[in-house]
């Protein structure tokens, strides 16, 4: 049975820092993309930031970009988003995914379709309080 684990959420003020972990389990992630979304409540699941198998190539969403940081530990089948100088509409369940592909490499945008993925963990609160 596949598992994502999300850990590491919390309350902060703005211009904190959190970083969030991933813990997969009944799946080997080293040979698959992984990503990161969150959800605000009313609001659709939005992409945050996405790896390649091998952790040689990112894609970010604009809101995010070079505030937070994507990274893996494959032999330890984890994924880490290091969120700095955090924002109040940061706020949002975040969840992590294990892609289907390694990666796009010719369509790097669909990264961030959620279709691209195929599990997905439970979330974790993250509240940035301004």
């Amino acid at each position: 049975q596949v598992q994502l684990v999300e850990s590491g959420g919390g309350l902060v003020q703005a211009g904190a820092s959190l970083r969030l972990s991933c813990a997969a389990s009944g799946i080997n992630i080293s040979n698959r993309a992984m990503g990161w979304f969150r959800q605000a409540p009313g609001k659709e699941r939005e992409f945050v930031a996405a790896m390649s198998w091998r952790g040689g190539n990112f894609y970010y969403a604009d809101s995010v970009q070079a505030r937070f940081t994507i990274s893996r530990d494959n032999a330890k089948n984890m994924v880490y988003l290091q969120m700095n100088s955090l924002k109040s509409e940061d706020t949002a369940v975040y969840y992590c995914a294990t892609g289907r592909s390694k990666w796009l490499y010719d369509q790097v945008t669909e990264m961030a379709k959620t279709y691209e993925y195929d599990y997905w963990g439970q979330g974790t609160q993250v509240t940035v309080s301004s």
